[in-house]
């Protein structure tokens, strides 16, 4: 099908939730795409944080097709190889003792709320069930994660919303302190807030909430659907900071490019969820797992290496841009203010000169496949560069 065809057939038939660029992407490699109709794209992008090797990478594949070949699903009413495994290397390399596998970042957090008011009923019965989270922050779509969510704008139109969720402003410790009270079963934050504008919170406020969470019995959650499996230079945000939660989320780049999540948790609360409390039809699927596992035994301290030194080059080179206010982020998850030009017309601008980028709130905001190489670093700011002078 041509680009036209593509368009009018998808336009017409699907829900207008996104407003796409007017791109069709048919094939790839690493982070070079190409279109429908033969044009080469750059992928800052990385599917919005997914495609962790990039496209096509040949040891996913391999994975992948392997697992089709013997089974695609079962249900988690049966144990499977891949499952085992990758949740064996998940917990032994991130820290954590117990996973659920589900299928996205939205799940993954609706488990931790779950697991949060379950873990304070067990032990403190009923009216202890409120989750703090920050203004500024983003947990997901659904109606619980998207009330967890600290922006205003994601709260029209779907009223009534779920009760129990209060926001903080991030690095108001006394605030924090105040808003921690009996009725408080958890609070969930990002280490950096994504779709917020690729903000950090503080250490210190980070810090400081794990004091409070630990003089109250009150579980300390972080969202790392966009921040986890190497994006950070670390395998999970947290280590960049030295502050552990009790529960942790993730999605994205564990499964690839194949829709997987994964909520997990310390000891503390691994007993908490039993049979019947929570469940997921497709969540630790094999043909995802496998995936999984090949990718998590890729990771390691030589690759995050790679990750943090290719996020150097390239906050360095863009801070010479013109147009350019700050740059700021941790390994290959970047954020750039602009001093005039809006966000928006600029990656609109590089998606048509070859340059498939980001935004965020007002930010241009880089989400590369961590496995990009400097050829392709340096074609994409090539083009990054062009757009902003003129």
């Amino acid at each position: 099908m041509h680009f036209e065809e593509i368009k009018q057939t998808a336009d017409r038939y699907l829900m207008p939730t996104y407003a796409h660029f007017p791109v069709a992407l048919a094939e790839g490699h690493n982070a070079t795409y190409l279109d429908s109709e033969g044009k080469e794209y750059i992928d800052f992008t990385a599917g919005i944080g997914v495609n962790v090797f990039g496209v096509n990478d040949e040891g996913w594949k391999n994975a992948v097709k392997a697992q089709l070949d013997k089974v695609q699903h079962t249900s988690n009413l049966y144990y499977t190889e891949p499952v085992a495994k990758a949740a064996k290397l998940l917990c032994e390399k991130s820290g954590f003792d117990r996973v659920l596998f589900c299928n996205s970042g939205a799940e993954a957090n609706e488990c931790a709320i779950k697991l949060a008011r379950k873990y304070s009923f067990d032990r403190y019965g009923e009216g202890r069930y409120k989750i703090v989270s920050l203004v500024n922050s983003f947990h997901g779509r659904t109606i619980a994660t998207i009330t967890a969510t600290g922006q205003e704008h994601y709260h029209e139109f779907f009223t009534p919303f779920l009760e129990g969720f209060a926001y903080a402003d991030a690095g108001d410790t006394q605030e924090l302190d105040k808003m921690l009270d009996k009725s408080v079963c958890a609070v969930i934050m990002e280490i950096i807030q994504g779709e917020g504008g690729v903000l950090e919170t503080s250490k210190a406020y980070i810090e400081a909430a794990r004091k409070f969470c630990d003089e109250r019995d009150i579980l300390l959650i972080f969202d790392e659907v966009q921040t986890g499996v190497g994006r950070t230079g670390k395998l999970f945000a947290w280590e960049t900071v030295g502050v552990k939660p009790d529960i942790l989320t993730t999605a994205k780049g564990i499964g690839g490019g194949l829709p997987m999540g994964a909520c997990l948790c310390t000891e503390k609360c691994g007993e908490t969820l039993t049979p019947g409390t929570h469940g997921t039809t497709f969540g630790g699927n094999p043909v995802a797992c496998a995936g999984a596992v090949e990718i998590l035994n890729r990771i390691d301290d030589a690759f995050l290496q790679s990750v943090r030194e290719k996020g150097d080059y390239i906050r360095e080179k863009v801070a010479q841009f013109p147009g350019v206010k700050a740059v700021r982020g941790k390994g290959l998850m970047i954020g750039i203010d602009l001093t005039d030009k809006k966000a928006g017309a600029v990656a609109t601008r590089c998606c048509e000169a070859g340059l498939l980028i980001l935004t965020a709130k007002e930010a241009l905001r880089m989400l590369p496949p961590l496995t990009i190489t400097y050829p392709e670093i340096d074609q994409g700011l090539s083009v990054l560069e062009k757009v902003l002078a003129e």
